[in-house]
């Protein structure tokens, strides 16, 4: 209860109204056989609770508990996977950035990007040996921002990738932005990053985008100056390492992992446009 006002403050994966409007259009129809129609499907606001549930807190799928009423962990962990192979979590985040532009949250001048190493003892597709943690199996989370950190999309590599092999995939992989009038918005104008960026070839690759970059130099002093508007991305990656199933890769297949990844970009973006009116 919050003290003074007697009022039960919401779990964070609890999904209320405003959330499940946005989602459940989203959400693949899946209809019952008529014939030998089986166990009824578990309701699907209570099984993405169960995800978000999951997503926060680092539970096992396994070990999620059925009393909470989310249902089994396997059944959530399966409409992950149906979400996943739908395309469901890069559309939520697209319609959660149009809702932010229509409110003018979204600031187009300048992204930011950086990466970001996870351990991942299982292992899979997009592992490889982190140098930053004794060349044990890891992955990368890859991201880009808005000039105020909002994050406008994320990719997965192996951990001994370099930052600057996913520069272009980060801008190629923000959507169109809607939510005005005339054409989607989904360039910015500049974009900064930090001495891991430093390669002429991708300089040029990002100015054929329409994007002039500003990336630091290697061997130059530092104080080059970007650190005051590139550290939103810095803040960001805090705030999707909140989400503690992310802090630490346990999905073998690649695509379940960068699902939740997407996801909780997703909630970011819902939590600025609910503080941004």
């Amino acid at each position: 209860m919050i003290r003074g006002c007697g009022v039960a403050r919401p779990k964070p994966w609890e999904v209320d109204e405003e959330l499940w409007a946005v989602i459940e259009p989203l959400l693949p129809k899946v209809e019952r056989r008529t014939r030998h129609p089986g166990r009824k499907r578990y309701p699907d606001r209570l099984v993405f609770q169960g995800i978000l549930f999951v997503l926060h807190t680092g539970i096992a799928w396994e070990h999620l508990p059925q009393e909470i009423g989310f249902g089994s962990g396997m059944t959530c962990w399966r409409r992950l996977a149906e979400g996943t192979e739908a395309g469901v979590w890069p559309r939520l985040h697209e319609v959660l950035l149009a809702r932010l532009r229509r409110a003018n949250a979204l600031d187009f001048s300048r992204a930011a990007v950086d990466g970001s190493h996870i351990r991942a003892f299982k292992g899979g597709p997009k592992t490889g040996r982190n140098p930053v943690d004794r060349a044990r199996p890891g992955s990368k989370h890859h991201l880009i921002t808005d000039a105020t950190g909002i994050p406008l999309a994320a990719t997965l590599t192996g951990g001994n990738r370099n930052d600057v092999t996913q520069l272009i995939p980060l801008l190629q992989a923000v959507p169109p932005v809607r939510g005005k009038r005339g054409r989607p918005r989904r360039r910015p104008n500049l974009v900064l990053g930090d001495r891991g960026y430093d390669h002429d070839k991708y300089r040029r690759l990002a100015r054929d985008l329409g994007v002039k970059p500003l990336i630091a130099r290697r061997g130059t002093e530092h104080g080059s100056g970007l650190g005051a508007q590139r550290w939103v991305v810095e803040r960001t990656f805090a705030r999707l390492h909140q989400f503690k199933r992310l802090r630490t890769r346990y999905e073998i297949r690649a695509g379940l992992h960068l699902g939740l990844l997407q996801l909780a970009c997703s909630i970011i973006c819902l939590r600025r446009l609910r503080t941004s009116f």
